[in-house]
């Protein structure tokens, strides 16, 4: 996105505080550099590079880093498909969420722009709702995946200072900062593109790391992920770049994390209450550091003892968290079906893995014993559309 020749990640310097003294708590090898580049053959997704994690935690400000992460692997291009709008569970989240902003903030007839807009559902969805005019900003865009409007701009490239002159009454940005390795430049870049204004909103969406750390959720973490916030983390990092805080909470089954804020002239030291305090993180990351070897020993044993029984096992969802999970596990013949409602996954190739994705209506004729649901959230739809099918597995959820 920008440089910044003071902060290397390999130097231990907190990419969000500057802080020196990142402690390393969590290492996976061998596992693809980018989990969302789909291959359309089996060969080219077992020759896909890969990466190693080695996730560093900052006590100063509680901010979590990929260590090993290098920014030569980046890679949003078209190739790049993590579209969630397929899902009707998803798609009432995100129209919520939009009809919230619209009415909270009264975003009508405001320009609004979103960095890292993906294919433009949200965008679409907010411009629609509020009858506003938008400027969405992503290298994986795809012309074809949302309908015109006259009221909406594509740029398809990556959000930089050359960028700056686009001024807006609303920039938001939706999972996208967690892949940005140098964080407090990133946010530095809005804050000077805003100015003087100070009526500017500027609201991110990304992972909450808290969560990650509570369960053990090893899923939610791969290499493409760089940056892991906590509410105090990112609340540290948005009022140390010239933000006021106006709202901080969890959605989605508090599985993301959520700031409103407004650009503010005067430094801005009063945490909001959402903040905890850098050692809670610290707590949590010493609990994950001694747990995960358990729970990775359960999830190969769970997987190891049905096939061993001949088991048909399944996996619904074939996005970051099912790369995660099965680079990690290190499966491969465990799994006799890899799923996904998105149509523009089928009949590619996982990287690293090199399992092709299938249409759901393939479990008609493979009949699985097991379904193993990558994301809770999606249980009720899932068993829906299985239902549907005529199928009835056994359903466990990660």
């Amino acid at each position: 996105m920008t440089s910044n020749k003071d902060i290397n990640l390999n130097s231990g310097k907190c990419p969000s505080c500057g802080s020196t003294g990142l402690k390393s708590f969590y290492k996976v090898d061998s596992v693809p550099v980018h989990s969302c580049v789909l291959k359309d053959s089996q060969a080219e997704a077992l020759g896909f590079p890969e990466g190693s994690i080695d996730l560093g935690f900052c006590p100063a400000c509680g901010f979590i880093t990929n260590m090993a992460y290098d920014i030569k692997h980046r890679d949003y291009s078209t190739g790049y498909e993590d579209q969630q709008s397929f899902s009707s569970t998803f798609n009432a989240f995100a129209r919520g969420l939009a009809e919230k902003w619209v009415k909270k903030y009264e975003l009508r007839d405001k320009k609004i722009i979103e960095i890292g807009c993906g294919k433009g559902d949200f965008l679409r969805l907010i411009c629609e709702i509020g009858d506003n005019h938008c400027i969405g900003i992503d290298p994986a865009f795809v012309e074809d995946r949302v309908e015109s409007a006259e009221n909406i701009v594509f740029i398809k490239d990556y959000y930089s200072e050359k960028y700056s002159y686009l001024k807006g009454d609303m920039i938001c940005c939706r999972h996208t900062l967690e892949h940005i390795d140098r964080t407090a430049e990133f946010i530095r870049t809005i804050r000077k593109s805003i100015g003087d204004k100070t009526d500017t909103l500027v609201f991110f969406e990304i992972p909450d790391a808290m969560r990650v750390l509570k369960e053990q959720a090893f899923w939610d973490i791969y290499y493409e992920h760089c940056s892991y916030f906590t509410p105090e983390s990112l609340g540290r990092l948005f009022r140390a770049e010239g933000f006021e805080i106006l709202d901080l909470y969890t959605e989605f089954d508090d599985q993301y994390l959520i700031i409103e804020t407004k650009a503010s002239p005067e430094p801005v030291d009063k945490p909001h209450p959402a903040e905890e305090p850098s050692s809670e993180t610290e707590k949590q990351v010493l609990k994950f550091e001694e747990d995960i070897k358990s729970r990775l020993d359960y999830w190969r044993g769970f997987f190891n003892t049905a096939f061993g029984q001949g088991k048909k096992i399944a996996i619904w969802g074939s996005g970051s968290k099912c790369v995660a999970f099965m680079t990690t596990l290190g499966l491969k013949d465990q799994v006799g079906a890899i799923v996904d409602i998105n149509p523009h996954r089928h009949a590619k190739f996982i990287p690293s893995v090199g399992k092709e994705i299938v249409d759901p209506q393939m479990l008609k004729d493979y009949h699985p014993d097991i379904v193993v649901i990558m994301n809770p959230i999606y249980r009720n739809e899932i068993a829906g559309d299985l239902k549907a099918m005529g199928l009835d597995p056994e359903l466990t959820a990660v």
